[in-house]
């Protein structure tokens, strides 16, 4: 029996106190419960009865969507990823986003947030919310107001799809053809959607500018599949359409074949062998058709394979690549379009509008998806880069009469004999173009190998076939790699040969061949993921950008290690970074720099010459001039005098060394205060591994950190004390003179009773000292208690009295290194 029973009156006055408070307790726990203030209670308790309540089911709603990977930083790590609350959907159809806030926040505060994410995964409208209330924005009319309740998912597909489009819901409603656990990627299945509707609304012309390396093929796939499965056709009748695949070159369109492989029985591929097979009568029997241009235009004395289809035989092309020529008027290519009118035109290209290419946006207009370069890589789906610029102390020649001159012929010039006139000074856009000097190019091989990691799959290209045949030579004399296939050119010189040894290079389980030399064969189509370096030796022009941008693509494509790749350029070809166009949006139509009119020669694109027959180096075509050889007189030394890294921001722009501190001490504010609140975010394992993530979301990953020391000659400092000079003006530390300071601290080591502690902190202080702050991180801290022999963790502990002792001290050592 307890007191309170045996005492009633004693305790009578308690019992009313005990159940006032319990009251009290309970009436608090009631109120937390029902005004809890956080995010995940604005989603639970309000948005998804909200949402169910007007016919939102589990499968239209992903809850948390993170649509980007985050870009990729050095050390195989990433930076932050994109993602929304809510993402609505239906019939596979990005409807809206829902942006929950805390309760007590006012309702609008995610609006801004809410329709950047609404502009990347190009929904119409947002909500922005804090339960009680609802915004709604549309983006596409730039207005917004308060409703009170959402709409049903039928009601919004209504209002942005317009009137009913039975075409449209038959198209969006087939699922992407997909293997394993593979998705699209957020951008693909717009890509996709958006020439769903295209195509659903009628239009005849249809342009999508997807940068290189972000699956274009794969787009075309989905899209032929979508096709194909909803038996859609320009007659309307119940049979699957006709589509052709036009390339230029056949490695683009076998690369596209492969993709194309779960319909590999619905397919053929237009080319001589094909047609002979049958006798001199083209394929008709398949759904998916390939062809290279070259293969069925028309040619001397033969009046082209397309004619020899009716114009109504196909009900789409695609069009790879169409920048290169397919919509110039004066080109043979645009006979085969233009006997193929009525059929859709779709567009596939990487490059936004410009002068070389107005052609291009003339014919197909707008596009109607496009992603940039920029997005690709800032989301983390391609490969960010570092650009190498390298010059010689023979960038610029004067002819000495000291040195032997010699005039030969490169290639067969239809018996040209006209020495080329000598100029003053040759410059970088004149070597090996009209003057060539074999110890420049030695010296480049040479310069070649000095900079780059010597399994690095590299891509170089040359100013013509003989340069770079001429630099494989050297290249393959001052290499240390014993393998012949080391170093080997890929152009259409090459042959069969060449089209073998490229194949292996694009192998990823293979090492050889690890350098390719070429002109203009590997501009386009070359699906080599892990390409690490891409070297130019030959001028861009601004007219150019479109090669140019063809180039760098080469290397953005992601592979598993591949934190960047480098660009190294002998010429000033990155110079064209800094062009407004390197990746700018697409003018309107109509908006063109350079109009086609009846008093204005088209810009055109010439279609590169056939590669074993039908594929290979545009270059070649033209007409060779004799070139100027100059062999140096004995003595002269040439060398290397400058090799400067540059870092691209988020904008895909080189930095200057001045311009990239100028940039990390921009945002710097951002992310600390004053120098007290750097010392505390840096003593923490934690907050000092969130701000390495929050330097590298803004361009500054770790390599680029350790570039930053070395300009300020602290090589052996602490990445804390190079923040701390430029925010604060501090004295740069070395680890050493640190661990020096800490070392001596005998009141710091004497909080430790046990020696074997003591000597631990020690043990970690001089791992600190020669490896760095690596050595600081919290996982570590097991491995750093077997490799001092000190047993298991929990063994560790007991020295610090518990494991909660021994964290602790791994911390307060970390507060003591930094506290001065």
């Amino acid at each position: 029996m307890s007191l309170i029973t045996q005492h009633p009156n004693i305790y009578s006055k308690e019992i009313q106190i005990y159940a006032t408070i319990s009251t009290i307790f309970e009436a608090y726990i009631l109120f937390n419960m029902a005004y809890s203030n956080t995010e995940a209670d604005t989603r639970a308790k309000f948005i998804d009865p909200q949402l169910k309540s007007v016919g939102w089911e589990h499968q239209n709603i992903y809850r948390e969507y993170f649509y980007t990977d985050g870009r990729k930083i050095v050390g195989d790590k990433r930076g932050k990823r994109k993602f929304v609350d809510y993402l609505l959907r239906y019939n596979d159809y990005n409807l809206a986003i829902v942006e929950a806030k805390k309760q007590d926040n006012e309702p609008t505060k995610g609006l801004q947030q809410v329709i950047q994410y609404g502009q990347d995964l190009k929904v119409r409208f947002v909500y922005s919310t804090n339960g009680e209330e609802i915004y709604e924005f549309d983006i596409e009319k730039g207005k917004g107001n308060y409703v009170k309740h959402y709409p049903s998912p039928k009601e919004l597909y209504k209002r942005i799809t317009g009137k009913n489009n039975d075409i449209l819901d038959k198209l969006l409603g087939i699922d992407f053809l997909l293997t394993g656990s593979m998705r699209p990627r957020y951008y693909q299945e717009l890509a996709v959607n958006k020439t769903m509707e295209a195509i659903a609304d009628n239009k005849k012309r249809i342009l999508l500018t997807l940068a290189t390396g972000t699956g274009k093929t794969f787009i075309s796939f989905q899209i032929v599949h979508k096709l194909l499965q909803a038996k859609w056709n320009l007659k309307g009748t119940n049979h699957r359409p006709r589509i052709l695949f036009l390339a230029d070159r056949n490695i683009l369109a076998d690369q596209a074949i492969n993709t194309f492989n779960p319909y590999e029985k619905d397919l053929v591929k237009i080319n001589g062998e094909e047609i002979k097979k049958r006798n001199g009568i083209v394929p008709t029997n398949a759904f998916i058709f390939f062809a290279i241009y070259q293969a069925i235009a028309e040619k001397e004395n033969i009046g082209g394979y397309y004619k020899e289809y009716s114009k109504n035989f196909f009900d789409i092309i695609i069009i790879d690549e169409c920048h290169r020529g397919s919509a110039n008027e004066s080109g043979s290519w645009r006979a085969i379009l233009n006997h193929f009118g009525d059929a859709i035109h779709l567009g596939l290209t990487a490059t936004p509008k410009r002068k070389d290419n107005v052609d291009t946006y003339n014919y197909f207009g707008k596009p109607i998806y496009q992603y940039s370069l920029k997005e690709g890589i800032n989301d983390g789906f391609l490969t960010p880069y570092k650009v190498k610029r390298i010059r010689t102390n023979i960038d610029e020649y004067i002819i000495n009469p000291d040195d032997k001159i010699v005039v030969k012929q490169a290639m067969p010039d239809n018996g040209d004999e006209d020495k080329p006139k000598q100029k003053g000074v040759y410059t970088i856009e004149d070597f090996n173009r009209s003057i060539i000097i074999p110890k420049r190019i030695e010296l480049t091989a040479k310069a070649i190998l000095d900079n780059i990691n010597p399994m690095d799959k590299t891509i170089v290209f040359c100013v013509d076939q003989p340069h770079a045949l001429s630099l494989r030579d050297y290249i393959n004399k001052h290499k240390t790699n014993s393998d012949p296939n080391y170093c080997v050119r890929i152009t259409s010189d090459e042959g069969d040969l060449g089209k073998n040894l490229l194949e292996q290079f694009q192998d990823n389980d293979k090492d050889i061949p690890v350098i390719l030399t070429s002109s203009q064969m590997l501009t386009t189509g070359v699906d080599a993921r892990n390409v690490r370096n891409i070297v130019l030796l030959k001028a861009f022009k601004p007219t150019s950008m479109v090669e140019f941008k063809q180039i760098i693509g080469r290397g953005t494509r992601i592979f598993e290690g591949k934190d960047f790749f480098t660009i190294i350029d002998f010429t000033g070809a990155t110079n064209l970074f800094y062009d407004p166009e390197w990746d700018g949006e697409p003018s309107e139509p109509g908006e063109s720099d350079y109009p086609i009119t009846p008093t204005t020669t088209p810009v055109v694109n010439t279609p590169p010459e056939p590669y074993g027959g039908e594929e290979g180096d545009g270059e070649e075509k033209k007409k060779r001039r004799k070139k100027i050889y100059v062999h140096l007189k004995d003595g002269r030394e040439l060398k290397v005098i400058d090799v400067e890294v540059r870092y691209i921001d988020g904008n895909g722009v080189p930095l200057s060394t001045t311009e990239f501190i100028e940039k990390l001490v921009g945002f710097i504010p951002e992310l600390y205060k004053n120098e007290e609140q750097l010392r505390k975010i840096w003593s923490k394992p934690e907050t000092r591994d969130q701000l390495l993530v929050d330097l590298a979301d803004r361009g500054f990953n770790s390599e680029q950190i350790e570039t930053l020391k070395e300009l300020f000659s602290a090589k052996n400092s602490d990445v804390f004390d190079v923040l701390a000079h430029l925010s604060f003006s501090s004295e740069i530390k070395t680890r050493q003179q640190r661990a020096k300071f800490v070392n001596e601290d005998v009141e710091f080591f004497d909080k430790f009773e046990e020696f074997k502690a003591q000597d631990f902190l020690k043990f970690i202080l001089n791992r600190y000292e020669t490896d760095g702050i690596e050595e600081l991180k919290r996982d570590r801290l097991g491995e750093l208690v077997k490799l001092n022999k000190l047993g298991t963790p929990k063994e560790a502990g007991k020295l610090f009295g518990d494991m909660e002792g021994l964290i602790d001290a791994f911390y307060q050592l970390q507060e003591r290194i930094y506290n001065d």
